[in-house]
């Protein structure tokens, strides 16, 4: 049986986290020769192109983790099921 708040609970939890994660994690930065050179390997128009992309798989990944890890959390200590 489901908790009746645990989809809220968890949508919640995860926004809160992603603001957390914006403040607190920074995004990886790379050496200039790196990045010129990412840029050419991808084909990419410019370093702020690199960087946007580079920032959103950051992110999603960061997010990803999160998830795992409040589900982790509210399905160990918090479930009715016990």
């Amino acid at each position: 049986m489901k908790h009746p708040l645990e989809s809220l609970t968890i949508a919640g939890g995860i926004l809160l986290l992603a603001f957390l994660s914006c403040l607190l994690l920074p995004a990886p930065s790379l050496g200039l020769v790196l990045a010129q050179k990412l840029v050419a390997v991808f084909h990419l128009m410019d370093l702020g192109q690199l960087y946007t992309l580079l920032f959103c798989l950051w992110f999603l990944m960061l997010g990803i983790i999160e998830y795992l890890i409040i589900r982790f959390v509210w399905r160990r200590w918090f479930s009715l099921a016990g």
